[in-house]
């Protein structure tokens, strides 16, 4: 009996390429260099639509432009906030080579007075992450995050986000215990949060969905007791492997909030302990 739930379980797993975030991320092929695409509200956050989601559908776009497939460093410019609906995705193959081809991307949509609004503008080198070398010389460790069953999700009661959060039906987070004070109005002061990070659907993670990762956490500053909408500046994302299949654990920092705004590293480690990609993003501190 619990055999035969185990086994249906797997089987209702979504696999890579048959989930919500494959087909929310989908691109069409209008004309050469441009796609429509369609921002779902599934990945809104607060106010605007995560900036992790955003990166991988213009990511998407340019895997279909570029003659490599994977991403190795993906940065991206947040001009103004998305909104869900249509969008039109622009590229631009900058350069081609054996190894790595580099391209751009923007993404638009559309003023209710009918004006195109650039959202994001995104400068990408690209590769075969199945083609690297296996040489590994390395001071990095992954983060120490207590076992899943020991850490907090949302059904454990943590404290909602004020306004949208219909992104976190879509993903499946526990967060580290010593990273949640700011839920039952305790932060720590200290810049981190941690986490088990995974797809609430079960699709494996893939270079794709890394770039959602390294922005799909609650944002530091609310264990610097800061709440409220932390826009992202800037994000540069690099995607060292191909991860392997299991849940992956996020660690971010802030060192240094200051002037109104605050960085945040990001590390992602695979089932495998590989870290599987690196992030820094600038943002705009939450404003009371």
């Amino acid at each position: 009996m619990a055999q035969a739930a185990v086994q249906e379980s797997r089987a209702a797993r979504a696999t890579i390429g048959d989930s919500e975030f494959d087909r929310d991320t989908a691109v069409t092929l209008r004309e050469e260099g441009v796609y429509d695409a369609e921002l779902s509200a599934g990945w809104t956050i607060i106010h605007a639509v995560n900036g992790g989601y955003l990166l991988a559908m213009l990511g998407r776009a340019l895997g279909e432009a570029l003659p490599h497939p994977d991403p190795f460093s993906v940065s991206a410019h947040y001009l103004t906030a998305s909104i869900p609906g249509p969008a039109v995705i622009r590229t631009q193959v900058v350069r081609t080579g054996r190894t790595l081809s580099t391209g751009e991307a923007s993404l638009f949509q559309f003023a209710e007075d009918g004006t195109e609004v650039e959202r994001l503008r995104v400068l990408a080198t690209y590769g075969e992450l199945d083609g690297l070398t296996g040489d590994i010389r390395t001071s990095a460790e992954p983060p120490a995050i207590p076992p899943l069953e020991r850490c907090l999700g949302t059904s454990d009661g943590t404290a909602p986000i004020p306004g949208s959060s219909a992104i976190t039906e879509r993903l499946d987070v526990k967060l580290d215990p010593a990273t949640v004070g700011w839920a039952v109005g305790a932060p720590s002061g200290k810049g981190e949060m941690r986490g088990w990070f995974g797809l609430a659907d079960g699709r494996d993670a893939d270079p794709l969905s890394l770039l959602l990762t390294v922005d799909a956490l609650p944002p530091t500053s609310f264990e610097l007791g800061l709440k409220g909408w932390t826009p992202t500046i800037e994000l540069t994302a690099h995607i060292r492997c191909r991860p392997a299949p299991g849940p992956l654990r996020v660690s971010i920092t802030t060192r240094n909030l200051a002037g109104g705004f605050l960085e945040e590293d990001a590390e992602v480690w695979d089932s495998a302990d590989r870290l599987v990609a690196q992030s820094r993003q600038l943002a705009r501190a939450p404003r009371d």
